[in-house]
């Protein structure tokens, strides 16, 4: 499959398909495709997948791109202004946070995987339930505003604010940290935990924050 990435403050994705060959795209993602391209909702992970999927934000299903024929194309898209990032699998899996993911192709497995710490799952800001990419191929990971590409050397950790992270590499450890301090915590902005990451692996970081997290933290 060809793919070029377009754009700047607001990137999108261009994907040139040949007949039979098919991708995965992000709930809301498909900006235009050609009449050779068909399109289906479809559910990783069957039933239980779904109930997995809904609990991280992610939607009960994904959009099932297929070539029917030649020179068929199709184009993706984010749903604020950013970056698309390119994570090769052959790197290893890849965990996305809340709509963080665009579009995986190849021989891909997508699921919902359970963060591993307890503290993590409910403070850390992204969520007891993470999107979990694995198998042969590519994945097109979307961060909000620029990206930020961190590789983190083995006991090497990164404090991250609530919103600003995007993906990271299957290896990384995720928890929370306490940012200390009452005062801190209701006039940082940045409540009363942060994100702790420790490697080794590789770390997309979003200079803005989604939406959602935005809305959340307002309301």
């Amino acid at each position: 499959m060809h793919y070029e990435i377009h754009g700047g403050l607001a990137q999108y994705v261009k994907l040139a398909l040949g007949p039979g060959e098919a991708c995965w795209a992000a709930k809301g993602g498909i900006m235009s495709h050609t009449d050779g391209i068909e399109w289906a909702l479809r559910i990783p992970g069957g039933v239980a997948g779904a109930a997995r999927r809904v609990l991280a934000g992610e939607g009960i299903g994904l959009a099932y791109l297929q070539a029917r024929a030649g020179n068929a194309e199709a184009s993706l898209a984010g749903n604020q202004p950013g970056k698309i990032f390119t994570w090769d699998l052959a790197d290893g899996p890849v965990i996305t946070t809340r709509g963080s993911f665009l579009a995986a192709w190849g021989d891909v497995d997508i699921s919902v995987t359970v963060a591993r710490r307890a503290g993590a799952a409910l403070f850390g800001g992204a969520g007891l339930f993470l999107q979990r990419v694995t198998g042969e191929g590519a994945v097109l990971v979307h961060g909000a505003g620029d990206l930020d590409d961190r590789r983190l050397a083995a006991g090497e950790s990164l404090t991250v604010s609530t919103g600003h992270l995007a993906a990271f590499a299957a290896t990384v450890d995720y928890d929370i940290r306490y940012v200390g301090g009452v005062r801190k915590a209701l006039f940082s902005g940045e409540g009363l935990f942060m994100t702790r990451l420790t490697g080794p692996g590789r770390v997309l970081l979003q200079t803005l924050k989604r939406r959602n997290e935005v809305t959340t933290k307002q309301s």
